[in-house]
C-alpha cells in the first residue's frame, strides 16, 4: 500500500473528528465501550478514502473520537480480519494512519479462545508475546521506509511499560488479569483440537484470529502499544462441546464491566 493512500485517510479522519493521544481498537462483542465517551463523533469505515469496511459479527464498522479518562481517545468500533479476504495492507492500515495521526499509544482488544488449562472463560488476558503461525507477515513486500525499517526488532513488540501499568491498574481495582502469550491463526475455521495441542506445547496460553498483524505493525512503525484479550472460551478439545461466534459474543458480553474499568483506568493512567 502506498504512503499516498494512508496519509488520505488520515487526513479525511483529521478533518472529520480531529486527533486523539490514545487509540483503542475494540474486538468482538466489546464494541458497545465507544459508549463510554463522551464529546464524542466518528465516522465510518465506508466514508474514509481507501479504507476497508468490516464484515466481521460484532463489528459495526465506525470510527471514533471522544473523551474518555481525561485523554482524547479515538475508538475503533470493529477491525479488519484477514479471513475477510483482505490484504494485510488493509487489516493494518489503521495503524499506520494513528501514527500519522500523532496518536501516542494503542490499545487492542481481541475475544480469544483459552488454551490455558489452569484459566477459564471471563478471564482477561494481558499479551506479553506472540506466535505468528499464520505464515505470513505484514510486512512482505516493498518497506515503507518513512514508517520504519526493513527489519524491525520484535524482542519487545508489546510495550513493557504499558503493560506494567495496566497490571498495576488491574491490582487497584481487584481485575484478575492474567500475563500470557498469544497465537494467531488466520481463521475463520476455529482450530481443530490437535492445533490447540500444538499450541500449548509451544507455548500459547491463547489463540484467535487477529491483533498479531497490528502488533508487528505497530512495533514497525514505533506506536507503543498494548494487547488484552478477553478469553470467551476454552479453545477446541478442551470441553467436550463445540465452539460458536455467540457463544463468544455471550461471553465477551459478561466481562464488560472489568474490561472498560480497566481500560479506563489505564487510559487515565498514560
Amino acid at each position: 500500500m502506498e504512503m499516498k493512500t494512508i496519509q488520505r485517510a488520515a487526513d479525511y479522519v483529521r478533518e472529520k473528528i480531529g486527533t486523539a493521544d490514545i487509540g483503542i481498537v475494540l474486538g468482538s462483542g466489546l464494541g458497545s465501550y465507544a459508549e463510554n465517551m463522551t464529546n464524542r463523533s466518528c465516522v465510518p469505515y465506508a466514508e474514509i478514502p481507501g479504507f476497508p469496511v468490516s464484515t466481521a459479527p460484532g463489528h459495526e464498522g465506525k470510527w471514533w473520537a471522544g473523551d474518555l479518562g481525561g485523554k482524547r481517545v479515538y475508538m475503533l468500533q470493529g477491525r479488519i480480519h484477514f479471513y475477510e479476504g483482505r490484504s494485510l495492507d488493509e487489516v493494518t492500515m489503521y495503524v499506520r494512519m494513528m501514527k500519522l495521526l500523532n496518536v501516542r499509544a494503542l490499545i487492542l482488544t481481541n475475544a480469544a479462545g483459552c488454551v490455558n488449562a489452569a484459566w477459564q472463560p471471563g478471564d482477561l488476558m494481558l499479551i506479553r508475546d506472540f506466535i505468528n503461525y499464520s505464515g505470513i507477515n505484514p510486512l512482505i513486500g516493498p518497506n515503507l521506509d518513512e514508517m520504519g525499517p526493513r527489519f524491525p526488532d520484535m524482542s519487545a513488540a508489546c510495550d513493557k511499560s504499558m503493560g506494567t501499568l495496566c497490571l498495576e491498574q488491574a491490582k487497584r481495582l481487584g481485575v484478575q488479569l492474567r500475563e500470557g502469550v498469544y497465537m494467531w491463526f488466520s481463521g475463520p475455521s476455529y482450530e481443530t483440537p490437535a492445533e490447540v495441542r500444538m499450541a500449548r506445547i509451544l507455548g500459547a496460553d491463547a489463540v484467535g484470529m487477529s491483533t498479531v498483524p497490528e502488533l508487528i505493525v505497530a512495533r514497525h512503525c514505533g506506536l507503543p502499544t498494548l494487547g488484552i484479550s478477553c478469553l470467551t472460551n476454552m479453545a477446541a478439545g478442551m470441553l467436550d462441546q463445540p465452539l460458536s461466534h455467540l457463544e463468544v459474543l455471550e461471553a465477551a458480553n459478561k466481562v464488560q464491566k472489568d474490561f472498560r474499568e480497566l481500560i479506563t483506568a489505564t487510559v487515565d493512567a498514560l
